[in-house]
């Protein structure tokens, strides 16, 4: 089923065209969720972001009125050469950190030659999650709250590893991440704060 991520300010007009779709529609909370159901069949579920329940109404307007941030949370992204990382509270980043280093492509060489360049590009990658664990447990270690991360699986097993690390309680972005630049940074951001809608189309 389709997943989409929706900011607070828009889910109410995401409900009316739902319901201009499919036909009148009946709202209920179930497991946690804001549910609607169609005449047609269609179906979807709303949830709040971080793993929150909503134990409230059944209207947009009680669910809107559930949403809250962590206190204190982070986002850490990391790609082979490139890493993102950020501290918030609330909706505020308190402090963050992009950066990229030279990784090499594969090679085409064989024998000798592509071992020597297959110890060198290895090396180029210890040396750059080393960096991306160095800065994150900078602005992470300690941490309470979540941390939501994305990127290469690989490389994120990498940088978790750090000993100031490994206790960090991380969720995982949905999605594919581009290359950790500041602006896929931003948007991570954003998407963490936003309701994780579920949609079943009859």
């Amino acid at each position: 089923m389709p997943v989409v991520h929706v900011p607070g300010t828009r889910l109410s007009r995401w409900v009316e065209n739902f319901i201009a779709r499919h036909g009148e529609s009946v709202l209920v909370v179930h497991d946690g969720q804001l549910q609607g159901r169609a005449r047609d069949g269609s179906h979807f579920s709303v949830a709040l972001p971080f793993g929150c329940r909503h134990d409230g109404g059944p209207s947009v307007e009680a669910l809107l009125e559930a949403v809250t941030l962590p206190e204190r949370w982070g986002v850490l992204l990391v790609r082979k050469g490139g890493f993102a990382v950020a501290r918030l509270e609330g909706d505020r980043v308190v402090g963050s950190k992009v950066g990229q280093r030279h990784v090499q492509g594969r090679s085409k060489a064989g024998g000798q030659s592509q071992q020597r360049f297959a110890r060198r590009r290895d090396n180029q990658a210890r040396q750059a999650y080393e960096a991306a664990a160095e800065h994150a447990a900078r602005l992470l270690a300690g941490l309470a709250g979540p941390v939501v991360i994305g990127g290469d699986r690989a490389a994120l097993a990498e940088v978790l590893a750090h000993p100031s690390l490994r206790d960090l309680a991380t969720r995982d972005l949905h999605g594919e991440v581009p290359e950790p630049r500041r602006a896929a940074l931003e948007a991570a951001i954003d998407q963490a704060q936003q309701l994780v809608v579920t949609v079943h189309n009859a």
